[in-house]
């Protein structure tokens, strides 16, 4: 029986045969029918055991889970292993620190356990190859010593490192450039849009630069903010550089197909003879368009080109010669195309308003109730198709954070989302041949089915 079994009927009257007595005929009573006591745990242990339990059968599962029909699993390539110059024998010992901010060479070093005048013999050094003024914070110094001597390096970039070496019973310090090797694979992924493009695009298992690249590709086509659909599709075939240390440096989209609201988009890239790389359609024709779809990506349309609209502030009827832009305070605006600011500042109820003269000079753009300008915009100051020109904000009568953007043809404002865009130049006919060498291997690896692969 537990110890606490009858801990609330314990004899405080001992000495009193009546009290006794009647504890015995108490304790009797409650012993029947000599039934084991069971005490339940207190209540808030109920979610650890639920954690455990719940734990336990996902492992279960994991483990004998059967296969995915929609994803292919293949072993780890451990592909990618930092290479040194100096053979490290059994005997080695490697050092690094992490360059902080404030931090110089001689600090660094004397981490390492150089002393300052090993440490100004090494900076000196390295001034054939490189000033060790210029390190940078978040960057490492490597110590490697060997039975041959010992190494120190330093990464200035994702291409070199500064090597310097000093062999055993020598007093002087070697210093050299290295190039780092760097290295590429390539990657299929696709997905359906089930709830935002960049969701959909990270279960597919791209990261987010790899899905604004793709943005950018379609941008003079599908307008990311109006145009975007559940049950639309992608497929992207890309490439992605790593360094010698596994660090990503950049990813680069090969070719890409979009099914938008069932309309095909397919892009693919080529680098022209000139050295040039543009992305084309499989006809070899320009993904890029006078100018982009949006000045805002991935925000929502509050409201349309109108001649009659109530004004949400004034109250009375008047024309909506623009779109609005829902979108958080902050985001960046673009310019839709190349040209020159002719008025960048307040205007009225437009707030913090930009007017764009484009190279034609037939168009111009207007993009209002900013909540700053960018860095250097300016009246007279010419800007690039896609360059960053403000912030949407409030300024001006406006309810609530959007932008408000106007595209007018020889002065007349006209619907920006019925402006037909003409293509840039296309392939020249006689780079076509070379073209299609180029592309076909891509675009027929965009028609097979896709297979998306799962790390082990």
């Amino acid at each position: 029986m537990p110890k606490n079994f009858n801990h609330d009927f314990s004899d405080k009257s001992a000495g009193t045969s009546r009290n006794t007595s009647r504890t015995a005929q108490k304790s009797r009573r409650l012993s029947l029918p000599s039934l084991p006591r069971f005490q339940l745990p207190r209540p808030g242990l109920f979610p650890v055991f639920g954690a455990l339990i719940g734990f336990a059968f996902i492992m279960l599962l994991i483990s004998t889970g059967g296969d995915d029909v929609n994803a292919r699993s293949q072993p780890h390539e451990e592909w990618i292993t930092p290479e040194l110059t100096l053979t490290a024998g059994s005997g080695s010992h490697i050092n690094q620190t992490r360059l902080q901010s404030g931090d110089n060479a001689v600090s660094a070093l004397m981490r390492l356990d150089f002393d300052r005048t090993t440490s100004h013999n090494i900076i000196t050094a390295a001034n054939t190859s490189y000033q060790l003024r210029n390190i940078r914070a978040g960057k490492s110094f490597k110590r490697i010593d060997t039975d041959n001597g010992v190494e120190l390096s330093y990464n200035i970039d994702a291409l070199q490192r500064l090597q310097l070496t000093l062999p055993k019973g020598q007093s002087d310090w070697q210093s050299k450039l290295v190039k780092r090797e760097v290295y590429s694979r390539q990657h299929m992924s696709a997905g359906t849009i089930e709830d935002s493009l960049f969701s959909s695009a990270a279960r597919a298992g791209m990261d987010q630069r790899t899905t604004m690249n793709l943005v950018d590709i379609f941008a003079w086509d599908i307008d990311f903010a109006r145009d975007m659909r559940n049950g639309d599709s992608f497929q992207v075939i890309y490439e992605e550089r790593f360094d010698d240390e596994g660090r990503t440096l950049e990813s680069s989209i090969l070719a890409a197909r979009f099914v938008n609201q069932g309309k095909e988009f397919l892009a693919v890239r080529y680098e022209q003879a000139d050295g040039k790389v543009n992305y084309f359609d499989p006809e070899g024709k320009s993904m890029r368009k006078a100018y982009l779809k949006a000045p805002v990506k991935f925000s929502r349309i509050s409201s349309t080109f109108k001649l009659k609209r109530l004004h949400p502030v004034l109250g009375y009827t008047r024309a909506h010669r623009g779109v609005d832009y829902a979108s958080p305070s902050g985001t960046p605006v673009h310019a839709i195309g190349d040209g020159y600011i002719t008025f960048s500042g307040w205007k009225n109820g437009y707030g913090r308003f930009i007017e764009i003269r484009h190279n034609n000079r037939n168009h111009s753009t207007a993009y209002a109730h900013l909540l700053r300008f960018a860095n250097g915009i300016k009246n007279g100051t010419r800007v690039r198709q896609g360059q960053v020109i403000g912030y949407v904000g409030m300024s001006g009568l406006a309810t609530g954070p959007h932008l408000h953007f106007e595209f007018r043809s020889r002065g007349v404002a006209v619907n920006p989302l019925t402006i037909k865009h003409p293509p840039a130049q296309p392939v020249v006919a006689t780079e076509k041949q070379r073209f299609e060498q180029k592309t076909t291997p891509y675009l027929s690896q965009l028609q097979q089915s896709p297979i998306q692969y799962a790390w082990d």
